[in-house]
């Protein structure tokens, strides 16, 4: 009885710090998305160079936020992978891995932001380049940062799918979040597929953006508040 009880703090504990990570994780990310985008006039890029270098340590604080965000997310995957491992470990491994591959992927993109601020300030290395087409180049890297979301996601929407059926199949977590990841997960692919063969289309993919938000903070939400729903016996014996 006594071993029961100590899994279960176990797993209430692990439940909670991966539902703070996560929470902490949709913030971070929020803003540091909210904070890049926010001097971007894509049609303009002499606008664009001009406001990111009026507001530079704000965009700088974008940038290192979306790598806090990065890290916050990574931590989730942990807690998450000591939280569901006794249900599946190798499915547990998988999202893991999963998540770490996009985090990485994630991180590395960042580049683009700081050459980005290259670009705007002009460095002495650069000044065989006239003004306007250090902009160009600056608009050419925010573009390929965009471009970057979309490929590191992908890793993103596959973790989901090992992620949904240890969540479904253990019986400490309501199994309607489970669904709800997986349909997290489908969205995120169509998403995928969307911006790389259909770009212009993509005012038709906007209602699936609420159903990953509500997939994902009702989640992270129960995970933070209950941690694990107190069990007679260990999940899976």
């Amino acid at each position: 009885m006594s071993d029961t009880a100590d899994i279960n703090r176990q797993r209430k504990r692990a439940g909670r710090w991966a539902g703070f990570f996560y929470l902490a994780y949709i913030a971070t990310f929020i803003f540091a998305s909210y904070v890049q985008e926010k001097p971007v006039v894509w049609d303009d890029a002499a606008a664009t160079a001009h406001n990111i270098a009026s507001a530079e340590f704000m965009f700088r604080i974008g940038v290192m936020t979306e790598l806090l965000a990065a890290a916050l997310f990574l931590l989730a995957a942990w807690s998450l992978y000591v939280l569901l491992s006794p249900v599946g470990k190798n499915a547990a491994l998988l999202f893991l891995i999963l998540n770490a591959i996009g985090v990485a992927e994630q991180s590395q993109s960042t580049l683009m932001q700081f050459g980005v601020l290259k670009l705007v300030h002009g460095a002495a290395f650069l000044k065989a380049l006239s003004a306007p087409q250090l902009q160009a180049h600056a608009m050419l890297f925010l573009d390929l940062k965009g471009a970057g979301f979309t490929v590191f996601n992908i890793a993103f929407a596959l973790w989901l799918f090992p992620l949904a059926w240890l969540v479904i199949k253990s019986r400490f977590i309501p199994k309607i979040l489970g669904v709800l990841l997986l349909l997290d997960g489908i969205c995120l692919l169509v998403w995928i597929v969307q911006m790389g063969l259909f770009p212009s289309y993509e005012k038709f993919i906007h209602p699936l953006f609420p159903v990953m938000l509500i997939a994902e903070c009702s989640f992270a939400l129960w995970l933070f508040i209950v941690g694990a729903r107190t069990q007679k016996m260990v999940a899976g014996k």
